[in-house]
C-alpha cells in the first residue's frame, strides 16, 4: 500500500527549522505524531484536519491569544480533541475519563518519577 506524503506546508504556523517540525517538549511531539498517524489511517483526511486547526487557531486569537508561538500546540492538542470527537474515535465521556486519569496520574506520581497512567488507573479504581 502507497501512501501520499502529508502536506505539512498546508498547516498554519507550523513551528519549524530547515529540518521540519520543531518542539519544545515530548508531549508536542507525541500531539503531532498521533495526528499525523490518524489522518495516515483514514481517521480524517489532512484537509479537515487543516480546516479544525485553522479554526481552533482562529478562535483562540480571537479570545486574546497574543500568537507568540508558545500555545501552537496546545492549539493542535484542542484540534484533534475535538476532531477524534467529531469522527467518533473516541467518545466525549471516555476522552474525559482518560483525561481525569492522567491528571491523577501525575498528582500522585513522586518528582521526578515517569507518570504511569496503569497504576493511576489501578489505584483511581480502589478509590472509586
Amino acid at each position: 500500500m502507497t501512501t501520499t506524503p502529508l502536506a505539512l506546508d498546508t498547516l498554519p504556523a507550523l513551528p519549524r527549522d530547515l529540518e521540519g517540525p520543531v518542539f519544545n517538549e515530548p508531549w508536542q511531539a507525541q500531539a503531532f505524531a498521533l495526528a499525523v498517524c490518524l489522518a495516515e489511517a483514514g481517521c480524517f483526511t489532512w484537509s479537515e484536519w487543516v480546516e479544525v486547526l485553522s479554526q481552533e487557531i482562529k478562535a483562540a486569537q480571537e479570545k486574546g491569544d497574543p500568537d507568540l508561538g508558545d500555545t501552537y500546540y496546545q492549539h493542535w492538542l484542542n484540534a484533534l480533541e475535538q476532531l477524534c470527537i467529531a469522527k467518533r474515535v473516541v467518545g466525549r465521556k471516555e476522552m474525559r475519563q482518560r483525561q481525569e486519569e492522567w491528571r491523577h496520574a501525575y498528582r500522585h506520581t513522586p518528582h521526578g518519577q515517569p507518570v504511569e497512567l496503569a497504576a493511576a488507573r489501578q489505584e483511581h479504581r480502589r478509590q472509586g
